[in-house]
């Protein structure tokens, strides 16, 4: 971390900022300050301000939002400053990586013309310097072959890879400030580990301030100085990270660091039980052939093999996790549990049963008997919909209930997810993420399944909301005596829950066993580079299990 002078001027002092939408107050009186060179953290739970407060400093908000207050970076009060001036500011003086790359990078463009454009603009570039420039700038943030990736479009690139043409189109003008925006959020590990060493390494050679927002205080802790802790549209708690972490105040952060995945064990840890599984995944492989989607035919005779002679088995009342890179299969395996994938090899079966081989009824009922939770509610719910429909639909349809019948026992299930009645009459987009999560649940729930498959459920959420979905389901597992199958790219999430894991690497699985001794003292190379990534608070630091990561992307 580049060195913190102390005595100098702040670079940013931010002073009883408050931004008002309305009559809703989003920001009160919120006010600190950054050093040159210094990396601050800004955490707290979704709708706490957070980055609000930072879209008021690159004065970014709706013409809806009133802000008062003052932004001083370098001596000047961006609050008062004209939109000709903030143009001039924004991208060269201070750069922004915003939480979702996909929706802030142009489908249309190249990548190496987004990179480009603000060298363009704001240093007078020609289209080739730039576009060299650009090039350069892309293998500086670690993408491989940078020449042929700067001619590649948004959609060719992963979710790590399009972080990285954010970061490397944001520091191109060599800016004093860079806002990083949950630069991490919904990323698997190693990736993780791989972006926040870029930001480190970035801070380390040039000096560069940054801003981090986050609701990871392990992502906070790995690589900022100090801390801004925000509820409700105010500061709570703010100082040196190691002294907040370790010695917290405020009760607002001793619960965003109790809520922390692997500071508390969600399930048992009690072993398996003998016999036959309820559950078996018999050389499982899956091939997608080149061309299968929408622009079929296009990708000539080759094929993609996502799951390559996975063995697996599940029993009843265990609570199993998936772990591994994203693009590792996991989600595959679920998908062609459920009989959204046909497999090319090998065999599921429930109770002995082939799925494969189901039709008709004895399908239907299958059915009925495994449900799956999906990783993004607001795509995998109906917007059209209300949530009571929504709920009752796979009631009526499967033919347990008539209409009214099945309206009913979605209030009941609302309940049973602890979501107000209140919001029954509401469609998806009405809701929080953590609240649309809580529905896909219930609708999963709705057909009294014996198999749940919670596909990345929490991967997106804060981690209090995380804490509070992790709970609910730890709770309706018993009550109901399901059977859990849990997939993420959170260890830490997977080790407080699970009985056993099984670790995917390109298809195949590298690893399996006792969850807590697989993620604890890892057998596997791969296992213990996933391991070794993770961002742990300062308490839990421990020495790493794997060598160095790459700063390069995969």
């Amino acid at each position: 971390m580049s060195e913190v002078k102390a005595g100098k001027p702040p670079l940013l002092e931010v002073k009883d900022l408050s931004v008002r939408f309305g009559a809703f107050a989003a920001v009160k009186n919120v006010s600190f300050t950054l050093q040159p060179g210094e990396i601050l953290g800004i955490v707290g739970e979704s709708g706490s301000g957070k980055s609000v407060t930072c879209r008021a400093v690159m004065r970014l908000l709706t013409a809806a939002a009133n802000a008062e207050g003052t932004v001083t970076l370098d001596g000047r009060d961006l609050l008062a400053l004209g939109e000709d001036e903030l143009c001039a500011i924004r991208g060269r003086d201070i750069g922004m990586i915003f939480q979702n790359p996909a929706s802030h990078l142009d489908p249309l463009r190249r990548i190496g013309q987004q990179v480009a454009a603000p060298m363009i603009r704001h240093l007078g570039l020609g289209k080739r310097e730039g576009w060299e420039r650009a090039v350069r700038l892309l293998d500086d943030v670690g993408i491989r072959e940078p020449e042929k990736r700067a001619r590649s479009y948004p959609h060719e690139f992963s979710g790590g890879m399009k972080q990285r043409a954010m970061i490397a189109a944001a520091i191109g003008c060599q800016p004093k400030l860079l806002i990083a925006d949950e630069p991490t959020t919904a990323l698997d590990v190693t990736v993780q580990a791989r972006i926040l060493q870029l930001l480190k390494e970035l801070n380390r050679k040039t000096g560069l301030a940054m801003i981090l927002i986050s609701h990871d205080l392990g992502v906070v802790a790995d690589i900022c100085s100090r801390v801004v802790v925000m509820r409700g549209g105010e500061v709570v708690e703010q100082g040196p990270i190691d002294e907040v972490i370790n010695r917290p105040r405020h009760p607002y952060t001793k619960l965003l660091i109790d809520s922390q995945p692997g500071r508390k064990t969600y399930g048992t840890d009690g072993g398996r039980d003998e016999g036959a599984p309820l559950l078996s995944v018999e050389k499982l492989s899956v091939t997608f052939a080149a061309g299968q989607g929408l622009l079929g035919g296009l990708g000539g005779n080759t094929s993609f093999r996502a799951l390559d002679g996975v063995d697996l088995t599940i029993n009843a009342g265990e609570t199993v996790g998936i772990v591994g890179e994203s693009g590792s299969g996991k989600s595959t395996l679920a998908r062609s549990i459920i009989r959204l994938n046909t497999p090319s090899g090998g065999a599921i079966r429930l109770d002995g049963q082939d799925v494969g081989a189901l039709a008709g009824d004895a399908l239907t009922a299958f059915r009925r008997r495994v449900q799956m939770v999906f990783q993004n509610p607001y795509d995998s719910l109906n917007p059209r919909l209300t949530i009571a429909e929504t709920i009752a639909e796979p009631i009526w349809r499967h033919g347990l209930a008539d209409r009214k019948t099945a309206q009913k026992e979605a209030d009941a299930l609302l309940e049973m997810v602890e979501l107000p009645i209140s919001l029954r009459d509401r469609k998806p987009r009405q809701l929080s993420g953590g609240q649309c999560q809580r529905v896909g649940l219930a609708r999963a729930l709705a057909l009294k399944p014996q198999v749940l498959i919670a596909d990345e459920i929490t991967s997106a959420l804060d981690v209090t909301t995380q804490a509070q979905i992790l709970e609910l389901l730890v709770r309706l597992q018993r009550e109901r005596a399901l059977t859990l199958l849990y997939i993420s790219h959170d260890l830490s999430v997977v080790s407080s829950l699970c009985q056993r894991v099984y670790v995917f690497k390109a298809g195949r699985v590298v690893e399996e066993g006792v969850a807590k001794q697989v993620l604890t003292t890892p057998q596997d190379p791969y296992t213990q580079a996933l391991v070794g990534s993770l961002a742990r608070l300062p308490t839990e630091r421990t020495v790493s299990l794997s060598q160095p990561v790459s700063t390069h992307a995969t």
